[in-house]
């Protein structure tokens, strides 16, 4: 039996994006009974009821719905797919982010700690310098009797160490680094001190002035330990500087030769 449409009210027809789907729907209800079950009343009542009324176009309206829900759902897990994407993405880029600000002060941070040390190590090792370095005992002085020079004035015969031109109350200097082993009155050699040397000399500083340091004190390279003066056994102001192999008397060693060893010009 044929089927025709009503020339009466009837659906206009659908977009034709849907056309097919509209089929495929009537397709499946027909196969699964739909159609059957629903144009059956119909076709028993064809010559009482209009056309419009018949089954088929009932199968039509339930397919066209049904395509309508498929493609709503159809859109709504597309649109879940392409969120939870974003969504997946911008997790990972904030992780990537995160990862490469860390590793950035990681970075930094190794950078800063490197530059301290090399730092610390820097100012170690002129701290070490300084400490090894020998300065004159006068800043800018000349040597005016020099060592072994020969005069009653000295009880020896022979002069044990060498004189600094200098005006009462000049800086005397510490020459290197050592430790106070004597600073008060030394007989002839008045106001004196006598310092240990980290090599395991001695240096000696006579006819001091004013003397600024006490036994036991450290010293450094350049340190003021005294004034230069006239006491003890001197004919005017200068300084006598001796170097010695031990803290006393007799021990006295040629101190220019001991200056330019130590890198000292004189």
């Amino acid at each position: 039996m044929a089927f025709t449409r009503a020339t009466g009210k009837h659906r206009g027809a659908s977009r034709a994006a849907r056309t097919t789907r509209k089929f495929a729907g009537m397709a499946t209800l027909a196969a699964t009974g739909v159609v059957a079950s629903v144009a059956s009343p119909a076709l028993a009542a064809t010559s009482q009821t209009p056309a419009q009324d018949t089954g088929l176009q009932q199968a039509v309206v339930i397919g066209d719905e049904l395509a309508d829900r498929i493609e709503a759902q159809a859109d709504a897990q597309h649109a879940a797919a392409e969120a939870a994407a974003a969504q997946a993405k911008a997790e990972a880029e904030a992780k990537r982010a995160a990862a490469e600000a860390e590793r950035r002060v990681e970075a930094a941070e190794k950078k800063a700690k490197a530059e301290r040390e090399a730092k610390e190590r820097a100012a170690r090792e002129a701290e070490r310098k300084r400490l090894n370095t020998f300065v004159a005992p006068i800043t800018g002085s000349y040597v005016s009797t020099g060592y072994k020079a020969s005069s009653s004035l000295w009880s020896s015969g022979s002069h044990t160490g060498i004189d600094f031109h200098a005006a009462s109350g000049t800086s005397v200097h510490a020459v290197g680094s050592g430790t106070v082993v004597e600073a008060g009155w030394g007989g002839s050699y008045g106001n004196n001190i006598v310092i240990k040397m980290h090599d395991g000399t001695y240096t000696q500083y006579g006819h001091l002035s004013s003397i600024g340091v006490s036994v036991g004190q450290t010293v450094t390279p350049g340190q003021q330990i005294g004034l230069s003066g006239a006491t003890g056994n001197v004919t005017g102001p200068h300084l006598h500087f001796e170097a010695r192999t031990g803290p006393d008397y007799g021990s006295d060693i040629d101190p220019i030769a001991y200056l330019r060893a130590h890198g000292v010009s004189v």
